[in-house]
């Protein structure tokens, strides 16, 4: 069973920059391509970004294009995600997922229900 640990959230203003960490263990992450989702109050799960296996591929929501960079380090079994110029519509508690379906489709990293694994979340606030 794999089980994955955000950390790096916190209290921030806007403009600030965060980096969030996800530990993976007990699976393989060189099988694995790692998702970040974000759910804010009354919203729904939202896609943020993905990484493919290699790290060659990244995908991001419209929302953070040109802010946010995802990243992995398959050596130390963790992905990343670094938000620069962070904004009060980027509060959210964001989570960490894992899949080991790996396809072409970009549109099929956005969709909660490509994952086997998630984590428990980490919250994000950004004051105004």
């Amino acid at each position: 069973q794999g089980q994955l640990v955000e950390s790096g959230g916190g209290l921030v203003q806007t403009g600030d920059s965060l980096r969030l960490s996800c530990a993976v263990g007990g699976i393989d992450i060189r099988s694995y391509a790692m998702g970040w989702f974000r759910q804010g109050p009354g919203k729904e799960r939202e896609f943020v970004a993905a990484v493919r296996p290699t790290g060659l591929y990244t995908y991001y929501g419209d929302s953070v294009k040109g802010r946010f960079a995802v990243s992995r380090d398959n050596v130390k079994k963790a992905a990343y995600l670094q938000m620069d110029n962070l904004k009060p519509e980027d509060t959210a508690v964001y989570y960490c997922a894992a899949t080991s379906r790996i396809v072409n489709t970009e549109s099929w990293y956005f969709a909660p229900s490509s994952y086997n694994y998630w984590g428990q979340g980490t919250q994000v606030t950004v004051n105004p």
